[in-house]
């Protein structure tokens, strides 16, 4: 290269250098972002942000080489719009939302936007605007409101406008009204989340629209009323959780239609009838709530849980039941939760029965009338350590030995006793006081009163030898 090309190069380089940078609207592909979504992208954010926030010095190019957290492009044409917006600390490098903010218009103008999300943003009282949402109505897929105990007030009605919304996210936020009818509209969805706010008022009854929701979780609000038929028509649902409200009634039979379901947490309601006979017909189901609710039938042993064997999780505490503990459940060979807690069972526990179940890993017994006497192996104790309870029972007690004594705690131990060359059980408290008890060093238990048929001075020698023995062995 002759010295004339190297100086024409060089002076081409430095112009470059000085006058050739790109316009801060123009990504690396050359395509720039259209200017009024980039100035309403800037008014949005900076509503959240708060004033100080300058987007055009700090961002000059947000769907190129200076990018915000929480901000995704697409490319329409030969402009870049904003499609997916998320407002809040979601990362650690994301734009935390101020604690005095303003829902700007200009949000609403961002009509290429197919996701919205706000997390963690409202924590003062403030409703969200009603009018506008139909704006962005052609585009947006999914909505979620996370975690802003600020939300107050009703869902607006508009929002049912948006009827290409596939997922409907409102969790843990401060919504108490009743629910807009509008949501009817949203036929698209696959997952409706409403959990953790206060909505109150019956459950819509127009599922038989969501042929294609998948997941449906209302818990933790203060819906009343009876469960609507519609509810199963939704044949694609997979979750179903309805827990901790004030429903109440009878469980309609249609719930036996949702044939893939898998998830079904009613508890903490006050569902009375319908709860069994409807829903052993769901043989998809793996994990099965139903504590908390009262019972309008007595009787555990007629259901055919051999149909449920999909089963991984069954609770049925606190439900008024009565009768004794079924060995169907036995047939549960996938199960591995089984809670019975706080009910009226009687009988004897099938312990040899439910210790065959390969995958049990938590067995809740306690807060029963349960009676006899447990007979679970010292292995089946050390697996469950203290996800076995089975304390007020009062009826109910464990061996005197005491490996199985530090794994079965508030339960009472049992003693036996021969009486008329028959064997039976009497039971005493565990923790008893030592000058009530004799027992050698190996923790060997002996009863102060051996009862003969011969007569009572032999109950004293008997045991005076025993101790002897005893004393013996030691030494």
């Amino acid at each position: 290269m002759s010295w004339i090309h190297s100086v024409l190069f060089l002076s081409l380089t430095f112009q470059w250098c000085v006058t050739g940078e790109s316009s801060p609207e123009v990504t690396d592909d050359g395509a720039p972002m259209e200017k009024t979504e980039q100035e309403a992208l800037y008014s949005t954010i900076q509503g959240f942000v708060g004033d100080s926030w300058n987007g055009s010095d700090l961002y000059p190019d947000p769907c190129g080489w200076t990018p915000i957290q929480g901000v995704s492009c697409d490319l329409y044409g030969d402009l870049w719009y904003v499609t997916d917006l998320t407002l809040g600390l979601v990362h650690e490098n994301s734009l935390s939302c101020a604690t005095s903010l303003k829902i700007k218009p200009q949000l609403f103008k961002l009509k290429h936007l197919k996701s919205l999300t706000f997390f963690n943003c409202f924590t003062l009282p403030i409703t969200i605007p009603k009018e506008e949402w139909i704006n962005l109505g052609s585009n947006l897929e999914s909505l979620e409101f996370r975690s802003n105990p600020g939300l107050i007030g009703e869902l607006p009605e508009t929002i049912g406008s948006l009827t290409k919304l596939k997922s409907l996210v409102v969790l843990e936020n401060g919504f108490n009204e009743k629910l807009p009818t509008s949501l009817c509209n949203l036929t698209r969805l696959k997952r409706l989340v409403l959990a953790g706010n206060s909505f109150t008022g019956t459950i819509p009854d127009c599922f038989n629209g969501f042929k294609e929701l998948l997941i449906l979780d209302m818990s933790r609000n203060s819906f009343s009323g009876t469960l609507p038929s519609s509810i199963g028509e939704m044949v694609s649902l997979l979750k179903l959780d309805l827990s901790n409200n004030h429903l109440e009634g009878k469980l309609p039979q249609e719930i036996g239609f949702l044939k893939n379901l898998t998830l079904l947490d009613l508890r903490n309601n006050r569902i009375s009838g319908g709860l069994f006979e409807n829903v052993v017909k769901i043989r998809s189901l793996t994990d099965l709530v139903l504590s908390g609710n009262s019972m309008d039938s007595d009787d555990m042993m007629g259901i055919k849980w051999e149909n449920m064997g999909n089963l991984v999780i069954l609770d049925l505490s606190k439900m008024g039941l009565r009768g004794e503990i079924p060995l169907g459940l036995t047939s549960l060979k996938r199960l591995r939760f089984l809670g019975l807690n706080d009910n009226n069972l009687t009988g004897t526990v099938p312990s040899k029965e439910l210790e065959t179940l390969p995958c049990l890993g938590a067995l809740y017994i306690s807060g029963n009338n349960l009676s006899g006497e447990l007979e679970f192996s010292r292995k089946f104790y050390e697996k469950m350590g203290t996800r076995f309870k089975a304390s007020k029972n009062p009826n109910l007690c464990q061996h005197v030995v005491s490996e199985a004594q530090q794994y079965v705690v508030g339960l009472k131990s049992c003693m036996m006793e021969k009486t008329e060359g028959s064997l039976v059980i009497k039971q005493t408290w565990s923790n008893l006081k030592k000058e009530d008890e004799s027992s050698s060093s190996m923790g060997v238990m002996v009863t102060r009163h051996v009862l003969l048929s011969n007569g009572f001075m032999w109950d004293l020698l008997l045991e005076l030898s025993i101790i002897l023995l005893l004393n013996l062995l030691v030494c």
